[in-house]
């Protein structure tokens, strides 16, 4: 199989100095203002049923920065803000192909504030990163290394609710396909075994969130008695909970790319069935473990790993009954209910619910990749109509 090659972003910590963290954010300010005002314009032109295109804005902006108003823009790089016009041109041609709702205003309190830099408006060399209106380099963390003899195309800084600073660069890169295999495996996805293998391995649930909820319920009862308002203590109660969410995101994440990294390098095809998270996590008593679980982002990771690395991800209809179906005599159980983990077929089969689900996922994965049909028709994989790829779309050598 031919090498594949992706724009792929590399994500690093960094500490700013206090001149840099002031700039940052006056520029984060700064692109959160053009932005609303952009959106504002378009939606006043919008109520008249007339269009404003991204150069339309653009020469507003340079009229912006000519009031006295809103001279301030001025004392910032130019680039971020052209590029938070584009990111809005972005949004409205998602809602005019109606695959996004209209765009919102953002928030000054916002849980993330990030701003985009073209090669125009930083430079990299030696390993040294310097953005535009700043003297001195930042202070990265290389925890791995970049693609050899690849230059960033864009940068971008954020900062999130903990108050950590990031750099993301997007390069151009060339993923190896994994070594050929014939191996294949179908997944169940569940709460008390977060993945139940058709080779009959159960893999447990972490449950990150539950394991920091004495923490996290601990900081949200500081910030709950911290008088409302832009007060120092409030928002030092604010990153609190900040960070207990935060390293519950961080663990579940690595949890999840191992787990995935794993499955996709040991099987050339992997099944999965197609559920519906959106729906799901409206029984009150599920929803909390089903949000933990994060399914969604299992799913994600699969695909766009399989895409990189040669594999198959074969997808099942979330109607396919996998749980009720005897994989002996093919036999259709007409009730299970969840508290039912194992049950026993006319047959005298006795199933394990999850490991039966997994081997049956798995039977009619292989009937989709070898006929070309499933049982039902395959789904879209969100809303938007299209694969939830993580990156972008690879181009494979000629």
């Amino acid at each position: 199989m031919a090498t594949v090659f992706v724009k792929r972003a590399f994500k690093y910590r960094f500490r700013p100095t206090d001149a840099q963290a002031a700039e940052l954010s006056r520029t984060f300010g700064c692109v959160r203002k053009v932005y609303n005002l952009a959106l504002e314009a378009r939606t006043e032109a919008w109520t008249r049923q007339e269009r404003i295109s991204c150069n339309q804005t653009s020469a507003m902006l340079t009229a912006w920065k000519k009031t006295e108003e809103l001279a301030y823009l001025g004392e910032v790089s130019c680039v971020p803000l052209q590029q938070a016009l584009r990111h809005l041109q972005v949004a409205f041609t998602s809602f005019f192909g109606k695959r996004a709702k209209y765009p919102r205003f953002t928030s000054r309190k916002r849980s993330r504030r990030s701003a985009e830099y073209t090669t125009s408006g930083f430079r990299f060399r030696e390993g040294r990163l310097t953005l535009a209106k700043m003297t001195e380099p930042l202070d990265v963390v290389w925890s791995r290394p970049l693609p050899e003899g690849k230059q960033p195309s864009t940068v971008t800084v954020s900062q999130d609710a903990a108050g950590r600073w990031f750099v993301s660069l997007l390069c151009e890169d060339t993923i190896a396909p994994a070594p050929a295999t014939t191996h294949a495996v179908g997944i169940d996805a569940g709460i008390t075994s977060l993945l139940t293998l058709s080779t009959g391995e159960k893999i447990p649930n972490p449950r990150h969130e539950r394991k920091d909820r004495t923490r996290l319920a601990r900081a949200q009862r500081e910030l709950s008695r911290k008088a409302r308002g832009d007060g120092a203590n409030r928002a030092r109660a604010r990153r609190q909970v900040a960070r207990v969410h935060a390293r519950i995101a961080d663990r579940r994440r690595d949890f999840l790319h191992k787990l995935t990294t794993r499955l996709v390098r040991e099987n050339q095809t992997v099944v999965i069935e197609d559920l519906t998270v959106r729906n799901m996590v409206r029984n009150h008593r599920l929803a909390r473990a089903i949000s933990d679980a994060s399914w969604r982002e299992l799913r994600t990771m699969l695909e766009y790993k399989s895409a990189w690395y040669g594999r198959e991800l074969v997808v099942v209809d979330r109607f396919f009954p996998s749980s009720k179906l005897c994989g002996a005599c093919g036999t259709i159980r007409a009730e299970l209910p969840l508290d039912v983990r194992a049950w026993t077929c006319e047959c005298a089969v006795v199933h394990d619910r999850d490991v039966n689900a997994a081997k049956n996922l798995l039977a009619a994965g292989l009937a989709v990749s070898v006929c070309g049909a499933g049982v039902r028709p395959q789904r879209e994989s969100s809303r938007t109509g299209q694969s939830a790829m993580k990156q972008e779309p690879p181009r494979r050598k000629p």
